[in-house]
Order: structure tokens, then C-alpha cells, then sequence
């Protein structure tokens, strides 16, 4: 049986692969026609770029690599998003030690 009669496998076929290459490509297209055409104020242009890049994430990691709650038992999904927040935190955590070092080593101005 192939992924196409299988439906517990559906998301590993062609049409899986179409699905996600037409999000993928929307989800490009949408941030640059945003900031090319400047049609929101920066601030929600800014927050609806992160959010199309979040689903993107999202988009890739189901469609393209097949990362769901039934691969191995989920413990590729649980490692993955393992993986996510250490760098979540480690890229978070250094913006704000070099913001507060910047904020607090600088020369007072005067």
C-alpha cells in the first residue's frame, strides 16, 4: 500500500509535497509584497513577518520532513522541539544580555 491508499501516511505523498511547496511559496511572497508595497505601519508588518515565518516553520517541518506525533512513537517531534526552545532560549537570552550590556557599559552622554 502506498502513501496515496494509506491515510495514516497521506502527508508523505505528492500531494503533501504540493501542498507544502504552495504554502511555502505564499508564505514567502506575502512578507516581501508587505514590505515592498508598505501597506501596514512597520510595527504589523513586522509582527505578521515573524508569524508568517512561524507557520513556514510549521509548514516545512510537517510537510518536508515529516515530523508528526506518529514518527517514531513522536520522539523525533519531542526532540525537535527540544531543539527549538534551547535555541529559542540561547538566542533570546543573548539579545537580552547584549541589550542590557549595551544599556549599562555605554558612556553616559553630557
Amino acid at each position: 500500500m502506498n502513501a496515496a491508499q494509506d491515510p495514516e501516511h497521506a502527508h508523505t505523498g505528492r500531494r503533501g509535497y504540493r501542498i507544502g511547496t504552495l504554502l511555502a511559496i505564499v508564505l514567502t511572497i506575502l512578507p516581501f509584497w508587505l514590505v515592498m508595497d508598505g501597506v501596514l505601519d512597520r510595527t504589523t508588518t513586522v509582527v505578521l513577518i515573524f508569524a508568517m515565518a512561524l507557520v513556514q516553520i510549521v509548514v516545512h517541518v510537517v510537510c518536508f520532513l515529516h515530523l508528526d506525533t506518529r514518527a517514531e512513537g513522536g520522539w523525533s517531534l519531542l526532540a525537535f522541539l527540544f531543539t527549538a526552545v534551547i535555541a529559542v532560549l540561547t538566542i533570546g537570552g543573548s539579545i537580552w544580555i547584549m541589550y542590557h550590556l549595551n544599556t549599562n557599559m555605554m558612556p553616559m552622554g553630557g
